[in-house]
């Protein structure tokens, strides 16, 4: 059996340094990929030597070619781009606040995986990550809501457009990861608990939770153009 070539782009930290471990132990050859080389380098070695490193500015469509033309030939792709910008009550957030999401996330994971085209196998998986703002009624989310409800929406399409490639997406919800480091540490674990209470499992996820869904959509081959929603339930509550 030929042995399945993986990217994480966003691999570095969080849900795509959780998925690239997972995918590793399901004997995939994978590559990460994010903008800092000093974070990439401490990711690899978190990942015990195994995963290859390549520096790409997912908001830089030129980066974005170059890296991948050094990648290669692949067969999966996820895109696991965080951004916690846009936030706020929408009678008063400004629009330049409103763009940022976009700009950030939406529009990066479109030209990212756009740019990865030439070199994604034509029967391989692409996987965007969004958020569960994107599924859930949660006041001052507007702005993110709109950018991730983007971003879902892009896998039915491509999907079809694309076929056979199978195009899905995954929209977790509130996850401990370093996302959340912009509160303090007191602030933050207050959050948590709120959120947990809120969750009908009882508590916040973690970016392993996250890493199972996505590997199940690589490996599902029969699946495509849907979005699980790995909340634990937070949607059904908000």
């Amino acid at each position: 059996m030929t042995m399945r070539r993986s990217v994480v782009v966003g691999g570095s930290s969080g849900v795509g340094l959780a998925t690239a471990a997972r995918l590793l132990k399901e004997g995939h050859a994978v590559t990460i990929a994010g903008r800092s080389a000093e974070r990439l380098e401490k990711a690899v070695k978190r990942l015990e030597g195994k995963a290859r490193a390549v520096v790409m500015d997912a908001c830089d469509v030129a980066s974005a070619k170059r890296a991948f033309a050094s990648i290669g030939a692949f067969d999966h792709l996820v895109l696991a781009l965080g951004g916690n910008k846009g936030a706020g009550p929408f009678a008063t957030l400004d629009l330049a606040d409103m763009r940022r999401p976009f700009e950030d996330k939406t529009f990066a994971h479109f030209a990212t995986a756009q740019a990865a085209l030439p070199f994604l196998a034509k029967d391989g998986s692409l996987t965007f990550v969004a958020a569960v703002t994107a599924h859930a009624a949660m006041p001052g989310t507007a702005a993110l809501g709109a950018a991730n409800a983007a971003i879902a929406a892009l896998a039915p399409i491509l999907a079809v457009e694309l076929k056979p490639l199978r195009v899905n997406a995954v929209s977790p919800g509130v996850i401990d990861t370093p996302w959340w480091d912009f509160l303090p540490g007191e602030a933050k674990a207050s959050a948590f608990a709120d959120y947990a209470a809120k969750t009908p499992v009882g508590r916040v996820g973690t970016a392993d939770d996250v890493a199972d869904a996505i590997a199940f959509l690589i490996g599902a081959r029969f699946i495509t153009g849907e979005t699980i929603v790995c909340d634990g339930g937070l949607r059904l509550a908000s």
